[in-house]
């Protein structure tokens, strides 16, 4: 069973495990470079600190995001790192081959063992025409129906038990458990437990039915959290993997050493979403920007309504409020996104964070 390398410990006065997503955003005057190292500098905060896993999400034609390639990241976060879990939220699955997932995250194991997460997606983590891109198609409905089969390709793969008679009987996902069949082979302990992400109910039933963690997306759909959540438990079935449901969401919060500060932070990635949302994807814009910017009376409703869903404030007030959605969701885990224009206001935050909750390591 894969359920110690699922769940976690919670630390201090932590009510759950604490984790942190990274969309490697890059501020307007950074450049991906700069936003790769703060992603390292990062990784390791969120090490010593104890937050318990570090993930990594796929988007792609998106400025202000240099995250299209998860696997190459996690490889470099793991040569930086020694403890924490690193993994995938997500890989956009409909987006790839299962075998080639199966063959970078096999690696990815075997540079990291017993630390590696496959978290999968079925959203293409981008508009229609670069998802078309990315898959050589134009069906992209396609992928998304698809995505179950996809999922238990990637699975077989994974554990190398394709039955005799399928035409993949005889392809194996190097490194993986065919290795210890050669002469002299050795199996790993170890293999990258898979989460379903989601948004909505789809993955969620289909996680609970498959006896999968389950991570879903409240930073971006905060409507449908307890639903789905709901969804997954009550779909629940005990498998090879879990006895039990283990749900965690992802959080947008930022925290600052004063209020009014985090309110500008939050202003100017509001803006970046405004800019995305209406075709304008950019670099994150400064806070100086967003405050010269004049928000239309439609713009200043969507960032009202996108803002209420950040946690951001002081770190008691950070506190407060990620306490507060965890007594609402009943999440076994908060995943921590926090999003700003500089590097450094997104290390402070996990940092302040950190004290606010007493976790290990504070200097």
């Amino acid at each position: 069973m894969l359920a110690n390398e699922i769940r976690g410990e919670a630390h201090g006065i932590a009510p759950v495990p604490l984790s942190v997503l990274d969309l490697v955003t890059v501020g307007a005057g950074r450049t991906a470079t700069d936003a790769l190292r703060t992603s390292v500098a990062m990784s390791r905060l969120a090490e010593a600190r104890g937050y318990h896993r570090y993930w990594v999400a796929e988007h792609h034609s998106m400025p202000g995001v240099a995250s299209s390639s998860p696997a190459v990241i996690l490889a470099h976060l793991a040569a930086h790192t020694e403890r924490i879990r690193l993994g995938s939220g997500g890989v956009m699955l409909p987006n790839h081959a299962p075998l080639v997932i199966a063959e970078q995250f096999g690696t990815l194991e075997a540079m990291a063992p017993g630390r590696i997460d496959l978290g999968l997606g079925r959203a293409p983590g981008t508009d229609g025409a670069t998802a078309a891109a990315l898959r050589r198609t134009d069906h992209l409905n396609e992928g998304a129906d698809d995505f179950p089969q996809q999922l238990a390709e990637l699975t077989r793969f994974l554990d190398d038990d394709f039955p005799d008679g399928h035409p993949y009987r005889r392809i194996h996902a190097v490194p993986g458990p065919v290795q210890a069949t050669s002469p002299g082979g050795v199996q790993s302990p170890h293999r990258p437990p898979i989460w379903l992400l989601g948004s909505s109910g789809f993955s969620a039933r289909l996680a609970g039915m498959l006896g999968l963690p389950f991570a879903f997306a409240h930073h971006f759909s905060a409507q449908n959290t307890v639903p789905a959540l709901d969804l997954y438990r009550e779909s629940f079935r005990p498998s090879a993997v879990l006895d039990a449901p283990y749900a965690l969401i992802g959080v947008a919060a930022l925290a600052t050493d004063e209020e009014r500060e985090a309110r500008r932070q939050v202003r100017a990635a509001a803006l970046n979403m405004v800019r995305l949302r209406t075709g304008r994807p950019g670099l994150v814009p400064a806070p100086e920007e967003a405050e010269a910017y004049e928000f239309s009376p439609m713009e200043e409703e969507f960032v009202a309504s996108w803002t209420a869903n950040v946690v951001h404030g002081t770190p008691d007030e950070v506190h407060s409020g990620l306490d507060d959605l965890h007594k609402r969701t009943g999440a076994d885990e908060l995943m921590i996104t926090s999003n700003a224009h500089s590097g450094d206001a997104r290390l402070r935050s996990y940092e302040l964070i950190a004290d606010a909750y007493g976790l290990p390591g504070a200097s």
